[in-house]
């Protein structure tokens, strides 16, 4: 009989990212879009394919994402949470949240020196996002 050991392997100490992509459920693209190019001061252009529209977050490096609408995406308040990026000031882009049709539900808050701020808030289409930034 061989021995159990106590302690967790680790698959890949030296990976940089755990996350790789995301994608946000939404019911209406034209006003998800419009949503979220408002409140990031951006043009996010849509592309159908079968029954699914998807709306790709403009990114040139790091973790990217987009906006998904067809069977099984369903925005939701519960669930996993994302932490959107906030840039070097989260408060410019959460002043923009109300106006484009979605609501804050935790104002920006300190979370220490190192980690910086964040807020959270739920969108045009009802799912509960955070926004993060170091000030």
């Amino acid at each position: 009989m061989g021995t159990m050991s106590t302690k967790p392997k680790q698959a890949n100490s030296k990976m940089k990212d755990f996350i790789t992509w995301f994608e946000i459920p939404v019911l209406n693209m034209e006003r998800a879009t419009a949503f979220y190019n408002h409140i990031y001061g951006i043009k996010m252009k849509t592309n159908e394919m079968n029954d699914y529209a998807m709306a790709i977050f403009p990114v040139t490096t790091g973790i990217g994402g987009a906006l998904v609408m067809g069977q099984g995406c369903v925005p939701s308040e519960t669930g996993s949470l994302i932490y959107l990026n906030g840039g070097k000031d989260l408060q410019p882009i959460l002043d923009k949240v109300e106006e484009a049709g979605g609501r804050i539900i935790l104002p920006k808050t300190k979370i220490n020196d190192d980690a910086g701020y964040f807020a959270l808030f739920i969108d045009s289409e009802g799912n509960k996002l955070a926004i993060n930034s170091k000030k």
